[in-house]
């Protein structure tokens, strides 16, 4: 094989796998770079990496996704190129962010409240700690394994995600909760929310749950994922404190453009503020 001549083997893979894994990538996007690759290879057929074949596979793709996911694939395959130092580079696309948080996608307090009732009456007292930990808390779902009996305790819980430590505040109400729950499951040590088996809770397993409720429920499932609970976090965080650099610290971002994402507000809210600045002069058009 040439220096710049370049082949998708599973040998390969493997070894983009090792590589991301030693970076500390979180195990999630581990797993969704492979499933790029992938699906990049199946594309080539056994054929050479070209830059005109990722070009066109991304126009491929415009066929079947939008452009914010094609993006995170293009990301996948960049880094792939560059770990086997292959001269090949393909553009994303540039996308403008809308000010604007669209209304199918925010789950608003109201909606919170109709998918904890509903995990109540249905008796999954586990998926009703858990939406309230990352919702009163704004820890990302991979970061459930921290909320352990010691942290309860303590009142706090130190989390380590992408080489950093933060410190998060458990509030009152929640230590009361989660004492009242590891108490009736017998739980002495160790994470409080784990899976029959004695693992960890990850992002499927509170996802499949909290689809299950959205019927009973009446909330569209289309917004209900665990990460719109740390959405609605930030949102709430933001209300009292009107300071982004404080919710940034609290979400552990280490960009704060990525916490004015978190913190769009949706089209009606959006369109009362336009409607505000009354820069319309509005007069009847005889017809």
């Amino acid at each position: 094989m040439h220096k710049n001549q370049l082949f998708i083997t599973e040998k390969n893979i493997a070894q983009y796998a090792a590589y991301l894994k030693n970076e500390e990538r979180a195990a999630s996007t581990v797993e969704k770079y492979i499933r790029d690759v992938r699906a990049f290879a199946d594309f080539l057929d056994g054929n050479e990496v070209t830059k005109d074949a990722a070009i066109a596979w991304k126009e491929n793709l415009t066929t079947t996704h939008e452009a914010v996911s094609i993006n995170s694939m293009i990301a996948a395959i960049n880094g792939f190129f560059e770990f086997f130092a292959l001269d090949v580079t393909v553009k994303q696309f540039k996308i403008q962010q809308t000010t604007f948080l669209p209304t199918e996608k925010e789950l608003t307090e109201e909606e919170y409240d109709k998918l904890l009732e509903t995990a109540w009456q249905q008796k999954n007292i586990r998926l009703y700690c858990v939406m309230q930990t990352i919702c009163s808390t704004g820890i990302r779902v991979s970061e459930l394994r921290y909320i352990t009996v010691e942290a309860i305790k303590k009142g706090y819980a130190e989390v380590a995600n992408k080489g950093k430590i933060r410190t998060i505040l458990i509030p009152g109400e929640l230590t009361k909760l989660l004492l009242d729950y590891v108490k009736k499951h017998n739980i002495q040590s160790g994470s409080v929310f784990v899976t029959k088996h004695g693992n960890s809770l990850n992002r499927s397993n509170v996802w499949a749950e909290m689809k299950k409720l959205c019927e009973a429920a009446g909330v569209d499932e289309k917004k209900v994922y665990p990460h719109n609970l740390r959405r609605l976090y930030a949102v709430k965080f933001y209300h009292e404190t009107l300071d982004l650099s404080k919710v940034a610290d609290a979400l552990g971002h280490s960009n704060i453009n990525t916490t004015r994402i978190y913190l769009k507000t949706n089209i009606k809210e959006h369109l009362k503020i336009i409607n505000s600045l009354g820069l319309v002069r509005y007069r009847q058009i005889a017809v």
